[in-house]
């Protein structure tokens, strides 16, 4: 499925196409919720990028934390991709990137949650795995793939980490560049990141403090809000 993968294929669908992504934080168990919730809402397509560390978190531990693979059974969910997906055969000339064809595919990206490793790649422009690798190839400007898009798709991202690596002042650096450099504001129309700031409650690891994952209802809400969706009628 993810060698062949081709964006052109699905660009006349008529379907919003939300790319979803997890990286290693405990708030990945809410990625189902997420999933769920985004499903509801009509003519949307879904795939989801999971990191390596992401994906232990959803290993049939309980029915909050099911196989990875069972959210493929999701109404609008059409595809799964890990690392291993992008060189699953070796390239050949003119054969597709996965990559690049998920960042042509999608008219918007949320990584919930955003692990403090993935933002610090992220804003160093590492790219060393599948993720990094769509993000790092986005198309900022909205001039190499706005002529079938639109309007330049936006990442939305919801950090999740402990307390202490909050208030770290390295994530204080990270923060800048994604909000202040990067940042899709009224005032910068141009930025093209949207940070999802994390709330104040008990932590996985016993702390109180700020880190957890904005709610997951809120963090489908303003994806909702933003793509202008409505829910399908049952």
């Amino acid at each position: 499925m993810a060698g062949t993968f081709s964006a052109k294929q699905h660009l006349q669908d008529n379907k919003t196409h939300i790319l979803l992504a997890a990286s290693g934080s405990v708030a990945t168990i809410k990625l189902p919720n997420i999933t769920e919730a985004l499903s509801r809402y009509g003519n949307v397509s879904i795939r989801i990028i999971v990191t390596e560390s992401a994906e232990k978190f959803l290993a049939g531990q309980s029915s909050e934390q099911p196989v990875l693979d069972c959210l493929e059974q999701i109404d609008g969910v059409d595809g799964i991709y890990r690392d291993e997906d992008e060189w699953a055969t070796p390239w050949k000339r003119e054969a597709s990137i996965l990559h690049i064809e998920l960042r042509k595919w999608a008219h918007i990206l949320l990584v919930a949650p955003l692990s403090a490793n993935t933002m610090a790649k992220m804003t160093m422009g590492i790219a060393d795995n599948l993720l990094l690798s769509v993000i790092r190839a986005w198309d900022t400007t909205g001039l190499v793939d706005g002529d079938f898009k639109g309007r330049k798709p936006i990442i939305f991202v919801a950090p999740a980490m402990n307390t202490a690596m909050w208030r770290h002042p390295v994530t204080e650096k990270q923060l800048k560049v994604l909000q202040e450099e990067w940042g899709h504001t009224d005032l910068n129309p141009e930025g093209w990141v949207t940070v999802l700031s994390p709330i104040v409650k008990s932590l996985a690891c016993g702390d109180v403090g700020t880190g957890a994952m904005m709610d997951w209802r809120d963090i489908a809400s303003i994806v909702q809000e933003h793509l202008g969706l409505s829910v399908t009628e049952s």
